[in-house]
């Protein structure tokens, strides 16, 4: 008898995931932008552990924050496009390297101060009442399995 098999990862297709970019109006310190964020929502986003990126010659830490809506039974993370802290783990030797001590997630948008994550496949961004005069409305943005975002979020999931 012949062993079927159940998945062939080589054909497996990934679903997309949809994020949402979230821009600042101005500059604001993430406590401060928080806080406000939890004033005006059922939903308290609390700090949760830094998203991790390991590069050639340097760890970026980018800083999370979560919260669970209860009605939608769905969880949203934040996490900063811009790295909070970068540790040198090597020194570098080559001229033109292209890694720096500053990262950005979403390196083609160095504009977006966070990406919005939903546990859901299909999120619904506007349960998060956010104040106009702080925050632009948030863009949806898809990304596919062979990006580097995407395998990040899947990891950290």
């Amino acid at each position: 008898m012949e062993i079927q098999k159940l998945y062939d990862f080589d054909e497996t297709d990934f679903e997309d995931i949809t994020i949402g970019l979230v821009r600042l109006v101005k500059h604001i310190p993430d406590h401060e932008f928080f806080f406000k964020i939890n004033h005006f929502n059922d939903l308290k986003f609390s700090r949760i552990e830094d998203l991790i990126y390991h590069g050639k010659y340097y760890d970026f830490s980018f800083p999370r924050y979560e919260a669970y809506h209860k009605y939608t039974k769905t969880c949203f993370t934040f996490i900063a496009n811009k790295s909070s802290e970068s540790k040198q783990k090597k020194l570098q030797t080559e001229l033109f390297s292209e890694e720096e001590n500053i990262k950005f997630l979403l390196n083609n948008h160095p504009d977006v101060e966070y990406i919005l994550h939903s546990s859901e496949q299909f999120p619904d961004f506007s349960v998060i009442l956010l104040a106009e005069n702080l925050v632009f409305p948030i863009q949806d943005y898809i990304i596919g399995s062979e990006e580097e975002l995407y395998q990040i979020i899947q990891y950290y999931e």
